[in-house]
């Protein structure tokens, strides 16, 4: 997707945009009343980190490092991070935080959940498309994380981002497996192809980790969301198999999630014990940013499932119109 095709949604995602078309330095509205959870701030800020990313085309590269566009996006992540943080309760209490996820409630009512039980074939391909803002860079955002750790911790999610970038095998790589899926869904596996139908809280989903990982000083929140992303991959992907399994999807479909059923129950595994661990060994004062990382990671993905499974009961589309 190229920048003059991204549809603005408010003031600041419009200057933004803009600006990347500009020679000149941009101009930048103000932040003060923003919903730090809407679609303006949510769009702009995707779009800052994704120069850090794969950046935009036909866009220059040096906008990744501009001081005007820098001093905007922090403007909009400390927007961004005080309402995450007004919805977590906090805490240090690590090992309770990670023993609530590890037990699923028997009747369980997330989007997986859903799609096994009930869900149509057209939801199925709207989930897939929303989830591409994070599959095609799936491994990414964690490995920022790497040179902001030592020892125990960062020998294990070494460890772990093996597995996720395929092992050495460009084949197996997380975001090929997915991009492989879109293509024997019938749908676009374009890099951000469905950038502008994907709603304020999938780009939520995505800025998060963008967030996490891009600053230091909040590498214990990374850690703490890498590790609850592990913890419930495995069992959300068993029932995403069987839920295109039910549908008779291509194989190709199916060995993303079973490949995460396998991996990520030994990740989950890893994660706790070996860099969680590991971190609080070396850096106990870290406690309460993993405490924080895990329930961020909950409120965002809470967010997401209430919006999509809200529009599907509602009999209408969790995607953004064309």
């Amino acid at each position: 997707m190229t920048a003059d095709v991204i549809d603005a949604r408010g003031p600041l995602s419009e200057a933004v945009v803009k600006a990347l078309h500009s020679d000149s330095p941009g101009v930048f509205p103000a932040i003060a009343d923003a919903d730090a959870f809407g679609e303006d701030l949510q769009l702009a800020l995707h779009l800052c980190y994704e120069l850090h990313y794969q950046g935009l085309p036909g866009v220059d590269a040096d906008w990744e490092w501009d001081p005007g566009l820098l001093a905007f996006r922090g403007g909009m992540e400390r927007a961004f991070l005080a309402g995450l943080r007004a919805g977590t309760a906090g805490g240090t209490e690590v090992a309770a935080v990670l023993d609530e996820l590890l037990v699923e409630p028997a009747d369980g009512t997330g989007i997986s959940h859903y799609l096994a039980e009930r869900g149509q074939w057209w939801q199925m391909r709207e989930y897939l498309v929303h989830r591409s803002i994070y599959h095609l860079k799936e491994a990414d955002p964690h490995a920022w994380v790497i040179p902001r750790l030592r020892g125990r911790a960062k020998a294990a999610l070494v460890a772990v981002e093996f597995d996720e970038f395929g092992g050495g095998r460009a084949e197996r790589v997380h975001a090929q497996l997915y991009a492989d899926l879109l293509t024997a869904a019938g749908l676009d596996a374009g890099y951000l192809h469905y950038l502008n139908r994907a709603p304020a809280c999938m780009l939520a989903v995505v800025n998060l980790m963008s967030l996490f990982g891009l600053h230091r000083r909040l590498r214990g929140a990374l850690v703490g969301h890498f590790t609850a992303a592990e913890i419930s991959t495995a069992p959300s992907a068993r029932r995403m198999d069987r839920a295109l399994a039910r549908h008779e999807a291509p194989e190709a479909c199916r060995r993303f999630f079973t490949e995460h059923i396998e991996a990520d129950a030994v990740h989950e595994q890893v994660m706790r014990r070996e860099v969680i661990g590991g971190l609080l060994a070396a850096e106990p004062e870290l406690a309460a940013d993993v405490v924080f990382g895990i329930q961020a990671t909950e409120l965002v993905e809470s967010s997401f499932t209430d919006h999509v499974l809200g529009a599907w009961r509602a009999g209408r589309t969790s995607l953004r119109p064309v």
